[in-house]
Order: structure tokens, then sequence, then C-alpha cells
């Protein structure tokens, strides 16, 4: 396995299509866009499996390889949650705001507990033949119950990375992918790429 010649995105998050492509801009392939491809469900319990699931998924649909990722918010006062379900903490179909407001409500009532929290993502590449590559990122920080910033997406604007005083929603682009869940991820699975053959 090394880069190949043509890759799929197998996502329809438009906030999470621009990240990958900034991210990965210095990937030697050729990006599949607004491909048709399926909707896969995210019904599994670790963000390897969900993946995974979406990359094979589209990779067999389109017959190329597909780069696929899962994400979420692991916060400590809430035992590691919401973890993988994290685009669905308010529920099926929640928007982010929503999802954004609920973590807000839950911190309030974690009175005395730490607001210690961590993006943890997991980027995956699978072949049409079922084979698999993956890699994963985490970036660390800490939470405000009061959101700010206009950039990012998701949770960001209560995401204070380690080493900034401003959440992932007030960093720029360039700051962000340095050092986001996603941007490591997405690297890291570059460098295997790259080593890989």
């Amino acid at each position: 396995m090394t880069f190949p010649a043509r890759l799929a995105v197998a996502s329809k998050n438009a906030h999470k299509r621009r990240e990958i492509a900034r991210i990965c801009a210095d990937w030697p392939v050729t990006w599949l866009e607004d491909a048709d491809w399926p909707d896969v469900d995210e019904p599994h319990a670790t963000y390897l499996e969900n993946a995974l699931a979406k990359a094979l998924a589209v990779s067999a649909a389109l017959g190329v390889p597909a780069l696929a990722d899962d994400s979420g918010i692991e916060v400590d006062a809430l035992g590691g949650g919401p973890g993988p379900r994290s685009a669905r903490f308010a529920g099926e179909g929640a928007s982010d705001q929503e999802n954004l407001a609920l973590l807000v409500e839950e911190l309030g009532r974690a009175v005395g507990r730490p607001r210690t929290a961590r993006y943890r993502c997991v980027a995956a590449v699978a072949w049409p033949e079922g084979e698999t590559l993956h890699a994963e990122g985490v970036c660390e920080g800490s939470l405000v119950t009061e959101p700010s910033g206009e950039r990012g997406f998701g949770y960001d604007p209560i995401f204070v990375p380690v080493g900034f005083d401003r959440t992932m929603a007030e960093l720029t682009d360039e700051e962000k992918d340095r050092i986001s869940h996603r941007g490591r991820a997405l690297t890291a699975l570059g460098e295997r790429l790259a080593t890989t053959g």
C-alpha cells in the first residue's frame, strides 16, 4: 500500500471535507469530489470501526480507495463521553448548535468536576480489495461554558487546546490544522502511506 492515484473522501460533512482538503493538500493524489457515495451509518462503539465502515463502503461502491475519519470529544467530567456519539449527543439528526448547547448544559451540572477534555480522531483509507490503513490523533484541552469564536465547527467554540488561551473556534486554519486531532491523524496517516509500499 502507498498513496493511491485517486482517492475519494467518504464524508458528506462540508466542514470536515474542507479541513481534509487543507490538511492533505500535499498528498500526491487526485481527489474525487462530489461522487455519488452511499450514506453509511455510524452505529459502532469505536472511532476505528466507524471510520473503517465508511471507508470500506464508499471504496466498494466507487471501486477506488476511500478516505474516512471518525472523531469526537471526550469529556472527563462525563466519563469520557460523548465520544464516538459526539455528532448525535443531542439525538439523531441533532445540529452542531444542539449538541453544543447540551454539552454546555451538562457541564453546568458537573460542578466541581474537572473541565479537561480531548478531541480524538481516527482516519482510515480503504481499498476496494478490502485492505485498510489507519492512524489516530488526539488534541488535549479544557472546556469553557461560554462559547467563543466563529471558526471551526462542532464543539470548537468551547474547546481550549493545551498551549492556547483561545478556543479552537478562535484559531486560524493554520493553527488549528497543526494541533487538531484531525490534523494529527491525517498527518500520521500520510506518513504511513508514504512509508508503506
